[in-house]
């Protein structure tokens, strides 16, 4: 494993795993994944020196952090844990709306505590910004819980850049977490560019484009009827077929160096800077193998024109989002 650093100081893994996947989140997103094959996926992450693990209070609603502390149970040692808070959830778990008030933050981040079973959460971000509450009462309230030591480091996720300047004047932010892949090139116009200026480390999540960029998808009958990518406007039947030509470019670069296409997609995330940790979701510990594979994977100038010829910012069919998700971003 190769290791970089985020912000000033948050040395973690050049690879994490993002957990939504393997439940209270994924069940619904990717398909069901036996627990046991989950489990045994979050310790061979560790064996294979996989330091940065990321859920969500919001993934489940808890579920996802629970399934994480059990896992990590004895092995906590050396490991980054992010998770995020930013929401509030009725008696049955569904989401009630945003609320990052200050009351609602110190009761997500002990239940976050409690469920992973650490004293600390390594990196702790807001995982969409509330409209209603200024972002620097928010830092604010994450600056009393870093003196309390329950947190080390503070992120923002899929925040605008006006945010994230008014947040890093309060408190250096060290990690931004947004959309990032071949097929969603837009934090290249603004934040990667503020995230540099600022040395505040982007974690791009959904790396691989969903599953798309792997080339496993061909049509999209190949997902279950109540798969999760089928809402996805990039899977649309009238985005489809424009953006396997994404993917051919992909399985062409993916022959040459005889890999698989999901360790070229991830190369070049890899590729794009210093800074950047991708966090690729698995549940099991096959696609977990591969795809940690791309750390050695180098790509020349030439694989690097023709993919940014091929997938160019702007260059996918269809949002990323439906109206509704797009609304809560970049704010």
């Amino acid at each position: 494993m190769k290791y970089r650093t985020l912000g000033d100081n948050l040395k973690v893994s050049a690879l994490g795993v993002g957990c939504m996947p393997m439940g209270g989140g994924g069940d619904g997103v990717y398909g069901a994944g036996t627990k046991d094959e989950t489990v045994a996926t979050l310790h061979r992450a560790i064996d294979l020196g996989v330091t940065f693990f990321d859920t969500a209070e919001v993934y489940g609603p808890h579920v996802n952090e629970q399934l994480l502390g059990d896992s990590i149970k004895g092995k906590r040692d050396g490991l980054i844990i992010a998770t995020k808070f930013g929401f509030t959830f009725d008696d049955n778990g569904g989401v009630r709306g945003l609320d990052s008030t200050p009351q609602n933050i110190r009761r997500a981040c002990e239940g976050s505590l409690k469920r992973l079973g650490i004293d600390t959460i390594d990196l702790y971000y807001q995982h969409r910004v509330d409209p209603n509450v200024p972002i620097e009462e928010v830092m604010g309230v994450l600056v009393e819980l870093k003196r309390e030591g329950k947190i080390r480091h503070m992120g923002l996720s899929e925040a605008g850049v006006a945010t994230i300047r008014r947040a890093n004047a309060v408190h250096p932010v060290a990690a931004i977490q947004s959309e990032y892949s071949l097929w969603e090139r837009e934090v290249e116009n603004d934040i990667l560019p503020l995230c540099r200026e600022l040395n505040i480390g982007l974690v791009p999540f959904s790396p691989l484009g969903r599953g798309f960029l792997t080339g496993q998808i061909t049509k999209r009958s190949d997902l279950a009827a109540d798969d999760f990518r089928l809402g996805d406007p990039r899977y649309s039947e009238e985005n489809f077929a424009a953006n396997l030509k994404i993917v051919d470019a992909v399985k062409d670069i993916a022959a040459k160096h005889g890999v698989s296409g999901g360790q070229i997609a991830l190369a070049w995330l890899l590729a794009q800077g210093d800074g950047i940790a991708p966090i690729p979701g698995f549940k099991r510990r096959a696609t977990l193998e591969d795809s940690m594979a791309a750390i050695d994977v180098t790509l020349d100038a030439g694989d690097l024109a023709t993919l940014d010829k091929a997938a160019p910012l702007g260059g996918t069919a269809g949002p990323r989002y439906g109206e509704k998700m797009m609304a809560m971003t970049r704010l």
